[in-house]
């Protein structure tokens, strides 16, 4: 089954060049959004597989976005992967306590990546017909 993805950056460069990756390795990205109103509303509508969540979002925290996401319930922790152009050691304290299934640098971004971090069959556990998860 397809990959459905929501991503999120402030940066309308890497939204796109991240789009065109991801869409030509097989993952569907359903949705874009610059901040975290826009993820939280687009989260909410779209109801994606996976959610990539960039740590620093201009003024916003990427990290607060991400816990904000889990207590909707729009978008599960176990599907929820936070990316920086940074490196991991850079936000270990921020990450570590974080909710997220873990973290990639934008330098790694894959479709493989992503599926390798969610784990086998992920995505697989939608509903057809009413769009939600049976997990």
């Amino acid at each position: 089954m397809v990959l459905r993805c929501l991503l999120v950056d402030d940066n309308p460069r890497f939204l796109d060049a991240a789009r065109g990756l991801l869409e030509r390795q097989g993952i569907t990205v359903v949705g874009m959004a610059s901040n975290s109103a826009e993820a939280l509303q687009r989260a909410a509508e779209l109801r994606p597989d996976v959610t990539l969540v960039d740590i620093d979002l201009g003024g916003e925290s990427g990290v607060e976005l991400a816990r904000q996401l889990g207590q909707t319930g729009d978008v599960a922790p176990s599907s929820l992967i936070l990316i920086s152009a940074h490196a991991e050691q850079d936000y270990v304290e921020l990450i570590a306590p974080s909710t997220a299934a873990g973290f990639l640098s934008k330098s790694d971004l894959s479709a493989t990546a992503i599926r390798d971090m969610l784990g086998p069959g992920d995505g697989d556990h939608r509903d057809p017909v009413s769009g939600s998860r049976g997990r």
